[in-house]
């Protein structure tokens, strides 16, 4: 091993004692059973709902309390301590307002709640818990979790909550206590992409993730439209403005991350003030709290934007002839005498044919009031400081793809063609698939966004992002087209239309999912695919586990525009110690805070799984294996100990 590596690892550890007592420590840890995951996908700005599942860990929570007072307590109470542990600051101020939070009650709470503690954490090191306590009161959760003293338990528990209440702490206490239950009930979290769109502020989502002690992210293609936008992709800029529009979701832009819609405001009422826009009034499944607007003026914003959206795509379309898009670039071929376009060799009628804006010699080119509004708001987009705070975390926390105890997370596909071979991409004169092609993509969306501005690596890299939103070969979008621009001008529906690329249907079966499986170095019997992307339609009786049980796609809908087609509102796939179950969620109500999920188990694991068995338990083992070296190095002489004097 490299001298200079263990005289590193030295300096943490600078005697005999220090690195034995982490080589036993280490040890115990990799003994205990491993920690709970929770894969959400497809957030969609969902924040309450997923607020809230996080708060309840997806209805474990409420397991936990059945398992502990099941036969002591009724299920009244328990529901009403789950409620309690989800949301303690709105239940204590309910119950004081009535009068309830008696000197009784909080002792009977604090002792429930230390038992529902004591469950919860049963699988982690003392350590570990405190770490997730606040300093002030790190001692007495300590003591109150581990009274090993059988005969003075009671006495114990009631001498030490008797002075919390006495002294006036018990409301802090029990709101830490709260806390620190919703803290250990989740030990690492995935999201399987699509935090942001349609629904009202994803950037409260990204706020509570931020908090988070363990969370990684696959990136959706909503999430690199946002972060293209952040990187100043004109054409992103004005689809994250176009989708808010179009969802009545000023709160994000405006409220969540400061972004000045003003200009789009005054040029669009200006430019379509002859246009009454009955095509553009927003779908509206959440209202603005902070910024309501005018449903009218909305609408010729929301036309303004698509308009401009529209043009600045036909000008990538022809700008990258490899993508091989150029059939896509609609405005081009708009007749707007006739009230026509034509696509894919037929010509069809326009619902909309009304573009002031558009130059029927130039249909592509920007007005100069649309070219002085993208500088306006990609200005706006570049100078937001909690934006780019959270497009940060999201590249940080981000990334393609994730392998994580034997199983694979991406959120879309791996492209493949008819014939279930892997689909074959050209960048920059390279060809990719698979593995290869994700990793590539993955070094792109950094590049896209890190890279010095004005440079080609910049330019190229922020270009593609768009083609990662839409593209017919993005592993993140996974269909032939996006077929936004017949959605809002073609009656008919048969040009609607959008055909998911081959992956989904071969990766119904086991065998392919195997090979996907191994080309990642991961054992094909153990491990799995969850994936996101697509809805679930459980009420025409789809299931999220496919391939034999190879395959997990977990849209079930948590984004409301999404619920009517899949007949639940999402799904959390849990796996802990001992198996994978699938929690599916009711529709979600403000204010309602008993909505347990049906939770169904899916895979039941051999033997208890322990932290030996998992990544960490490897990077454990390394670690025992470097001090294990270093122990020989100061037994031999080669390092020397610290040796302080009493």
């Amino acid at each position: 091993m490299d001298d200079r590596y263990l005289k590193l690892l030295a300096k943490e550890y600078p005697t005999i004692d220090c690195v034995a007592s982490e080589m036993v420590n280490l040890s115990a840890i990799r003994s205990l059973p491993k920690g709970t995951e929770y894969f959400f996908s497809d957030l969609h700005g969902e924040y309450e709902a997923f607020l809230h599942m996080l708060k309840s860990a997806s209805g474990i929570i409420k397991k936990k309390i059945d398992l502990v007072f099941g036969k002591t307590v009724s299920n009244a109470e328990r529901e009403l301590l789950a409620s309690l542990i989800y949301y303690p600051e709105k239940e204590i101020k309910e119950l004081s307002d009535q009068d309830l939070t008696t000197d009784e009650w909080k002792r009977l709470t604090i002792y429930r709640l230390i038992l529902v503690c004591e469950s919860v954490s049963a699988k982690y090191t003392r350590s570990r818990v405190r770490k997730r306590v606040s300093k002030d009161l790190v001692y007495i959760l300590d003591e109150l979790l581990n009274v090993t003293d059988d005969v003075n338990k009671d006495f114990y528990y009631d001498e030490i909550i008797n002075t919390i209440i006495d002294t006036g702490l018990d409301e802090t206490f029990i709101i830490s206590l709260c806390r620190l239950i919703q803290s250990l009930s989740i030990d690492r979290l995935h999201i399987i992409g699509d935090i942001y769109d349609r629904g009202p502020r994803a950037d409260i989502i990204m706020d509570e993730l931020m908090g988070m002690h363990d969370v990684d992210i696959q990136w959706g293609n909503h999430d690199i439209s946002w972060i293209g936008a952040a990187s100043g992709n004109q054409a992103l800029i004005a689809n994250v403005i176009r989708i808010a529009m179009r969802y009545n979701n000023f709160d994000i832009l405006e409220d969540g991350y400061g972004l000045n819609l003003r200009a789009l405001a005054v040029f669009a009422a200006e430019a379509y003030k002859e246009d009454d826009c009955q095509l553009y009034y927003p779908n509206t499944l959440d209202d603005n709290i902070y910024d309501p607007v005018d449903a009218a003026l909305v609408a010729k914003m929301h036309k303004a934007i698509t308009v401009i959206q529209l043009k600045l795509e036909g000008q990538l379309m022809e700008k990258y002839p490899e993508w091989e898009m150029q059939e896509r670039s609609l405005f081009r071929r708009i007749c707007v005498s006739d009230r026509t376009v034509d696509i894919e060799g037929k010509t069809c009628r326009l619902k909309d044919c009304f573009f002031p804006t558009v130059e029927a010699e130039n249909p592509l080119v920007l007005s100069d009031g649309e070219r002085e509004l993208m500088t306006v708001l990609t200005n706006s987009f570049l100078h937001s400081e909690k934006l780019h705070r959270h497009i940060r975390f999201l590249l940080s926390k981000g990334s393609m793809y994730q392998i994580c105890n034997q199983n694979l997370l991406f959120h879309g596909c791996i492209p493949m063609d008819e014939n279930g071979e892997l689909q074959s991409v050209q960048i920059n004169g390279k060809k990719f698939s698979g593995k290869n092609h994700l990793d590539k993509l993955d070094e792109i969306v950094n590049r896209a966004y890190f890279s010095s501005e004005h440079t080609e690596e910049k330019e190229f890299a922020r270009d593609f992002l768009w083609y990662l939103w839409c593209g017919p070969k993005s592993p993140l979008y996974g269909k032939d087209k996006m077929a936004f621009f017949e959605r809002y001008y073609i009656e008919d529906k048969e040009f609607q239309g959008e055909r998911y690329n081959d992956y989904y249907l071969f990766s119904q079966k086991a065998s392919v999912c195997e090979d996907i499986l191994q080309m990642f170095g991961i054992d094909a019997q153990r491990g799995h695919i969850i994936n996101g992307h697509v809805p679930v339609k459980i009420k025409n009786g789809e299931s999220p586990v496919k391939a034999d049980g190879k395959l997990f796609v977990i849209d079930g809908g948590i984004s409301k525009a999404y619920q009517k087609a899949t007949g639940i509102a999402g799904y959390t796939l849990i796996y802990d110690s001992h198996s994978l179950s699938l929690a599916e969620h009711k529709p979600f109500i403000s204010g309602k805070s008993n909505q347990t999920p049906t939770i169904q188990l899916v895979e039941k694991l051999e033997s208890r799984a322990n932290i030996s068995d998992t990544d960490k338990g490897v990077e454990i083992l390394e670690k025992i294996s470097d001090l294990r070296e270093l122990l020989k190095a100061y037994k031999s002489g080669e390092i020397k100990e610290e040796i302080k004097e009493r």
